[in-house]
């Protein structure tokens, strides 16, 4: 069988269509799975690499960092080349790049394997969305949307299941391993599913000055973030910290003035401003940023809650983590029941409110309570809003731009994503120098701005309400 062929007709039928779906599912779960074994293995990683905790943890930012650059060139690309080869390209350099970190013998081979782990993750993430447009007929668009969302919560749930099974019997080299059979039935499903879009027209070509200006961009900003969380860390060198990062954000934010300048007149841009001028487009972006950076706030501090605070076991806290993506599976599944039947921004509005609830009930719980089993209902509570927020918000996304926009509207949702999960990480690197991480106080702290950070994606979710929301 061959690639299924481009059509005037958005959506695919039948067994066509149950494949295709197949196949970027196994994508997506790859994806989040990737991220979540690779930190919890984080630990075996240092010791056995001789590496302070500090450089460790390049291992992981410096896949996040190639991704967030690569996402806007490659969903650009992929709308002139087509988004079925930009995945397959992004997924053979993934799987190449998961040989190379498994035989790794140092750090610096380790974290220039993970950048190429980055790069080829950003053409599945960069690409995914405008695929499920493509392959998803318009009246079934928001099953589709909603769909992926639950596979993203059981493989959120079974990624540190995943990770223990596999380190409790062989080394941590075995994490990415597994990648590599992943990689190659996933290039076989693709090739022979996945559908070929037709070129945009008139699109603009892809000037490697604009790719620099874009990854200068956030390159410099993440390390100025970066740079500033090690400062709080460290009173002894905070003046020099935030004097590195100050400077470091000022390039980063020249780099963006002059990027978004030659970016202004173009029609077709890699960073898409057109699609910014969408009042829905751009209400839905800060939307994202808002419940992502929420959501890893909380990531970041209830293990330190549990385990540290509250010195429950790890198979306790596993347990109790597990909540929150439980609820979003059952939630993503009414979403896309409910897209279409009622106004996206206000479910997403709804989402967020009751994800704003459960944290702020989770910081009392903390500030307030000892240890109790009640911070489930918070933790589900939290997962229920999510769920709610994040299929209608991302059918939002990719319908109000055009079809042609969809590689550039799929970037977005990508990079808002990435963008506000490095900016709660940074808060939360912030709260914890100011308080002490371990400080039951500055764990509800952190808890409470991540339900002030998700009160703020509700009401910019509900702003949406004043807008039709555009057919799929």
């Amino acid at each position: 069988m061959s690639s299924v062929p481009a059509s005037t007709v958005i959506g695919l039928q039948g067994r066509q269509r149950h494949l295709a779906v197949f196949t970027i599912l196994v994508g997506i779960a790859l994806s989040v799975l990737d991220t979540t074994t690779i930190a919890m293995g984080l630990p075996t990683m240092t010791r056995e690499l001789g590496v302070s905790a500090d450089q460790a943890v390049w291992i992981i930012n410096a896949f996040q960092l190639a991704v967030l650059v690569a996402l806007l060139p490659v969903a650009h690309w992929g709308g002139r080349v087509s988004f079925r080869r930009v995945y397959l390209g992004g997924v053979a350099l993934w799987g190449v790049a998961s040989a190379v970190a498994c035989l790794a013998d140092s750090l610096p081979v380790l974290v220039a394997a993970r950048v190429a782990q980055g790069l080829g993750a950003a053409g599945l993430m960069g690409v995914n969305m405008a695929l499920v447009r493509l392959v998803w007929p318009p009246a079934l668009l928001g099953k589709g949307v909603a769909l992926n969302s639950v596979v993203v919560s059981i493989a959120t749930v079974s990624g540190p299941l995943l990770a223990a099974m596999v380190l409790s019997v062989a080394s941590w080299r075995w994490l990415f391993a597994l990648n590599i059979p992943a990689c190659a039935l996933l290039l076989l499903l693709g090739w022979r599913t996945l559908p070929a879009n037709q070129p945009a027209a008139g699109a603009e070509p892809l000037a490697w000055r604009d790719v620099l200006l874009n990854g200068a961009m956030f390159v410099l900003v993440f390390l100025a973030a970066e740079s500033f969380g090690r400062a709080m860390k460290s009173p002894l060198g905070m003046t020099q910290g935030l004097l590195e990062g100050a400077l470091l954000l000022a390039a980063g934010v020249a780099a963006g003035f002059i990027h978004v300048r030659r970016q202004w007149r173009q029609a077709q841009a890699l960073l898409p401003l057109d699609l910014l001028r969408i009042p829905l487009f751009r209400l839905s972006m800060m939307t994202s940023v808002g419940s992502f950076a929420a959501q890893t706030m909380a990531y970041v501090v209830l293990p330190f809650l549990l385990l540290e605070a509250w010195r429950a076991a790890p198979s306790q806290a596993g347990l109790l983590m597990s909540c929150w993506p439980a609820g979003t599976f059952v939630a993503a599944h009414l979403a896309g029941r409910w897209i279409g039947r009622y106004h996206n921004g206000l479910l997403g509005a709804l989402g967020l409110v009751c994800m704003s609830l459960g944290l702020a009930f989770l910081a009392y719980v903390a500030l307030a309570w000892e240890p109790t089993h009640v911070v489930v209902l918070g933790l589900l509570l939290c997962g229920v809003g999510f769920g709610l927020f994040q299929s209608p918000n991302n059918h939002t996304i990719i319908t109000c731009a055009p079809v042609h926009r969809a590689g550039a509207a799929g970037g977005m949702l990508a990079t808002a994503r990435l963008v506000g999960q490095c900016l709660g990480a940074t808060v939360v690197a912030v709260v914890f120098a100011a308080h002490g991480q371990t400080s039951v106080h500055a764990l509800g702290v952190a808890l409470l701005v991540a339900a002030l950070l998700s009160a703020l994606g509700a009401y910019a979710s509900y702003e949406r309400t004043r807008y039709r929301l555009p057919a799929a």
